[in-house]
């Protein structure tokens, strides 16, 4: 099998909803007088093994499922016949392994360990969204939980090893990044909409609807665009530095999504959210830094 298949198994366009939340979680620290590079690195490690873990997990549950058996968008390495389904749930396993192995060097850094529950909540969540009998995400509950671990969970945890605290900065940049995470999975879901249906994938975008879904994604794409307007007290006119390349890159996201794009014809669009989410994350640190040092 080659490499360029377990590469795009592990869904790279997906991985900006990884490192987006440690960077927004990070510049908030920065602006606290309280960053850490070492906890920040590990917080990095931590998400993005977690997110190549999920999305292992989710090929492997969804293999065997037989829900991957007609696709619209690139073959999975499980439903596509790539490597055995054991293969591939032994590559989660080993991506939750590394993410756990960050996790206790960050709790122990940070001295807080009771954040080892929510650890353990968060490699729940990882598995359980399309694992075990009764998978959340075939219940149309799959953004919700995106929201609070991608969005709120690892922005304002990135921030809380570093800083001890979660000042209100910090849950609105959460707010702002699981959003933008929740796009993410909301786009992917709009291109499996007719496949989900057949299947009994009853996704948050095959119960209300193809429209419905891609207006959804829209408003979800917007938040990280108008959510440097609140941090101008913060930043200043460092705050068109968060918002200039995110807008940018939001409006070629949902432009081809509004225009009823479908099939592969969304991956684009996919990619593009990524990266309007990553701008977001990498902007927001950069401007507070510029506010900061060069106040």
């Amino acid at each position: 099998m080659a490499v360029s298949d377990w590469i795009e198994g592990a869904r790279p366009k997906t991985l900006p909803a990884a490192l987006a939340p440690v960077m927004a979680g990070t510049a908030v620290a920065l602006h606290m007088g309280e960053a850490s590079l070492v906890r920040a690195a590990l917080a990095a490690v931590l998400a993005l093994a977690l997110q190549v873990g999920v999305n292992f997990a989710n090929d492997y549950s969804d293999g065997i499922r037989g829900a991957d058996a007609v696709r619209s968008g690139p073959p999975r390495l499980t439903g596509g016949g790539k490597a055995s389904p054991g293969t591939v749930r032994s590559a989660a396993f080993a991506a939750f392994g590394v993410g756990s192995a960050a996790g206790l060097a960050l709790v122990a850094l940070s001295g807080q360990w009771q954040l080892l529950l929510v650890g353990v909540a968060a490699l729940a969540a990882a598995w359980f969204y399309t694992g075990g009998s009764r998978p959340y995400g075939y219940m149309g509950l799959g953004e919700a939980f995106v929201f609070v671990f991608f969005g709120l969970v690892a922005t304002a945890g990135t921030t809380y090893t570093q800083a001890l605290s979660v000042p209100w900065q910090s849950w609105l940049a959460a707010c702002a990044v699981g959003s933008a995470a929740c796009a993410l999975l909301m786009v992917n879901n709009i291109r499996d909409i007719p496949t989900d249906a057949d299947v009994g994938k009853n996704t948050l975008a095959v119960r209300i609807g193809d429209r419905r879904a891609r207006r959804a994604f829209a408003a979800l794409v917007a938040v990280p665009v108008v959510t440097p307007l609140a941090l101008i007290g913060d930043l200043g006119l460092w705050a068109a530095l968060v918002a200039a390349p995110t807008s940018l890159l939001a409006w070629r996201a949902v432009s081809p999504v509004l225009a009823g794009a479908g099939g592969r014809d969304l991956i684009p669009a996919l990619r593009t959210a990524g990266q309007a989410e990553l701008a977001f994350g990498v902007t927001l640190f950069l401007a507070y830094a510029g506010a900061v040092y060069l106040h």
